[in-house]
């Protein structure tokens, strides 16, 4: 395993914080600057954290550039700003009909992709529509599909819903879709150690980064259950491999409603355990 890991001589103070932060200990001392321990090196997970926690950027592995990294702590949120983001997002039923443009969203996909997954397995898969004739094209089988299954009664106890999402289409209400222009749904493979957790996680992220952004996100299992009704194989159309566990529906877009204020929610259930 090449791991590209350098380390600048004249940068390194060596203090050992590489040493000491690396989750599998594959980094030491040999003898007055960092260096992989030879034995060790196969246990390394790439997370980066040598990179991360060296104070002076001396150190590079991956071939990644210290410099290309953004400086902490300076660039982070503060404590109100983050408050104001957990306490002022809002799910988003009233979207604008015009997509976004491609490299906002590639830039998106790229930033969640550094959300945690269980042992740095990093196998999410982001399954996003960004063009609008797919998107239509997707709320028309969905439909229609769920008009089958209310046509031949196959509608699943506790899905009755689905005949009025139906006749509201009709109507010219899109009750499941909300005429979002956008989808993601992130899946990830049965066989990690933990892709349910690493698959709400990245959307949790989406969901923050988005409304950081401005733009409105809702959480659909509207979706997912509507897909669990339809004959048809909606996540081999989507391109999902069927290994793999599906999350939620995100639904994206930029809002059609604005909100001037946070909601006031401190009913938080806590259980303080003392010794």
């Amino acid at each position: 395993m090449d791991l590209q890991f350098t380390i600048d001589e004249n940068l390194c103070i060596q203090c050992g914080a590489c040493v000491d932060d690396c989750p599998f200990h594959i980094i030491e001392l040999a003898p007055d600057y960092p260096a992989l321990a030879p034995n060790r090196i196969h246990h390394c997970i790439q997370c980066q954290h040598c990179l991360a926690v060296c104070p002076t950027g001396a150190l590079s592995i991956l071939g990644c550039n210290p410099q290309d990294s953004l400086p902490l702590p300076e660039s982070l949120p503060s404590p109100q700003q983050m408050t104001a983001l957990l306490r002022g997002r809002r799910s988003v039923r009233r979207y604008q009909s015009e997509p976004l443009p491609p490299e906002m969203i590639e830039s998106m996909l790229q930033t969640v992709a550094n959300a945690p997954t269980g042992k740095n397995n990093r196998q999410c898969l982001f399954t996003v529509i960004e063009d609008q004739a797919t998107m239509a094209l997707l709320r028309k089988e969905t439909i229609e599909g769920l008009r089958a299954a209310v046509t031949e009664k196959r509608l699943s106890e506790g899905l009755g819903y689905f005949r009025h999402v139906v006749s509201a289409w009709d109507s010219g209400h899109d009750i499941i879709f909300r005429g979002a222009p956008h989808l993601l749904m992130v899946s990830a493979p049965s066989t990690v150690s933990t892709p349910d957790a690493d698959i709400l996680i990245a959307m949790s992220y989406f969901e923050l980064l988005a409304a950081s952004m401005g733009l409105g996100t809702l959480w659909n299992a509207m979706i997912r259950w509507a897909f669990s009704e339809i004959s048809t194989d909606m996540y081999q159309r989507l391109g999902i491999p069927e290994d793999h566990v599906k999350g939620y529906v995100l639904l994206f877009g930029r809002p059609a409603v604005t909100y001037y204020r946070t909601v006031q929610r401190d009913g938080a259930l806590i259980n303080r355990v003392k010794g």
